[in-house]
């Protein structure tokens, strides 16, 4: 219990001193957690919302299977975008392996099926008396879609902070696509991971307690994106 007080603290005081190393450890894992969100953002609100509003044959089975991938492991999506990168797979010209760029692309593929899913459910929750009463006033089939997307946004806000979430926190496609270089590609889980095994206690709990902050932090914002702040 003695060394767990004393790791605590020694980790409160480098957080508090903005310790270099943790700083900068911090500030990878953000930018690339935000650049893999915005890209997947980008590309699937629009896909989740083609699949809501058409109807076709086999939509009940691609939204399953999109669900389905809501718990894909790290290590499998790590393990494909390996391959892919790699210098004898189809891009491995581009030399994006062990680099942030291969991490982004990494947690992007990994949080694409939670967005887009989680959009398809926002949007399903929004009632049709919403676009039956924009048909009515003179929405043009497009206006009307628009209409339903703005009274889903909170919704479809908590889905993109949870992809956030997920990008953040998962390890598996940071150690086998960044390779947790230092000062390079090494981010908060893939820090926590070595310095522990190296015995560096102060600071493992340090990257610890930024990540559970900034977690917690999501969090909120995920309950006050869908209406329940301190409810």
């Amino acid at each position: 219990m003695d060394e767990i007080a004393a790791g605590l603290v020694r980790a409160a005081e480098m957080i508090l001193a903005l310790d270099p190393t943790v700083v900068e450890i911090t500030t990878k894992s953000l930018a690339i957690a935000l650049t893999s969100t915005a890209i997947a953002a980008i590309l699937t609100v629009p896909i989740g919302g083609l699949i809501h509003f058409h109807n076709f044959r086999g939509k009940r089975v691609v939204v399953n299977l999109i669900q389905t991938l809501y718990s894909l492991p790290t290590v499998t999506v790590g393990l494909v975008v390996f391959l892919l990168l790699s210098r004898s797979g189809p891009l491995g010209s581009f030399g994006l392996l062990f680099t942030p760029w291969g991490m982004v692309i990494g947690q992007t593929i990994l949080i694409m099926p939670i967005i887009t899913g989680l959009t398809i459910a926002a949007l399903s929750g929004v009632g049709p008396a919403v676009r039956d009463t924009a048909v009515s006033l003179g929405a043009s089939k497009f206006q009307a879609i628009f209409t339903i997307m703005a009274e889903a946004r909170a919704a479809m806000l908590a889905a993109v902070l949870l992809g956030f979430g997920r990008a953040l926190s998962e390890v598996g496609v940071a150690m086998m696509i960044g390779g947790n270089i230092r000062g390079y590609t090494r981010v908060l889980t893939t820090a926590i991971a070595l310095e522990t095994s190296r015995g560096d206690v102060e600071l493992s709990m340090a990257l610890g307690i930024i990540l559970i902050s900034i977690s917690l932090i999501v969090n909120l914002l995920v309950n006050r994106a869908q209406g329940n702040w301190w409810s």
